[in-house]
């Protein structure tokens, strides 16, 4: 049978708008098909053996519980043990404020530069807050489903040049809410500013992070329909929102 391993990196702060729901929506989505699922939290101060897990998992926080959490993740092995997941391939899902932390740095609207782990190549600037309901479509390598969502961050990222975007915004903001991109995807580290949470309203990108992790594990993924109309009402009624 098969089963998939999650890690929920610091559930203990980073869980803005409901983040921690996107671990429910992946965790229920294998059960209804009969798939094992096994979820390990790691909060602060604690570690675990990373090439044990399929998928990890990053919430959104605020600037403080940055500052907190890239303390623990340089004191620790984590930063180091993060980049080598991604860079093996292994599956990520990270939003906001965890999505940024992944980039090499954030510099404020007044000049002070903190470094985060560069497990990808982008960083981030303090601008403006950009917040609001938003549309964007994943493109092709990610699914190309039509994905809504909640923004609320004042920082621009902008990508390397390694980097693809998740998707391109239909309306909304984005990342820098200049250049129309979304998100990032590398390897198989997909980030997004995406809040809501994410998942429960979008069961078709929330399938294809699913699919690629048990591929990456297993080879193949055959993934049974699910009943998904609950999902899509929530999905279209957050278009009929913005429209």
């Amino acid at each position: 049978m098969s089963i998939l391993k999650i890690c929920h990196l610091y559930p203990d702060v980073l869980n803005l708008y409901g983040d921690r729901g996107n671990i429910i929506c992946m965790q229920k989505r294998l059960e209804w098909r009969n798939i094992d699922v096994e979820i390990t939290e790691l909060p602060i101060g604690e570690m675990a053996d990373f090439t044990s897990f399929d998928l990890f998992f990053i919430g959104g926080g605020q600037d403080f519980e940055q500052e907190v959490l890239t303390s623990d993740l340089f004191s620790t092995s984590k930063a180091q043990n993060i980049r080598s997941a991604v860079n093996d391939g292994k599956v990520f899902l990270a939003i906001c404020g965890g999505y940024q932390m992944m980039g090499s740095y954030y510099k404020t609207w007044d000049g002070q530069q903190f470094d985060f782990i560069n497990a990808v190549d982008m960083y981030t600037v303090g601008g403006e807050r950009m917040i609001g309901n938003y549309i964007f479509e994943c493109t092709p390598e990610s699914g190309g489903s039509t994905v809504v969502g909640f923004e609320n961050h004042s920082g621009k990222t902008y990508l390397g040049s390694v980097v693809s975007p998740l998707g391109q915004v239909i309306m909304g903001y984005g990342n820098n809410g200049q250049d129309g991109t979304e998100g990032c995807r590398y390897k198989n580290f997909f980030g997004t500013y995406s809040h809501g949470p994410l998942l429960p309203k979008n069961p078709e990108f929330a399938d294809h992070i699913l699919k690629t992790a048990l591929e990456r594990k297993y080879g193949s993924a055959d993934l049974s329909p699910l009943d998904d109309a609950l999902e899509l009402n929530a999905h279209s009624s957050v278009i009929s929102l913005i429209s």
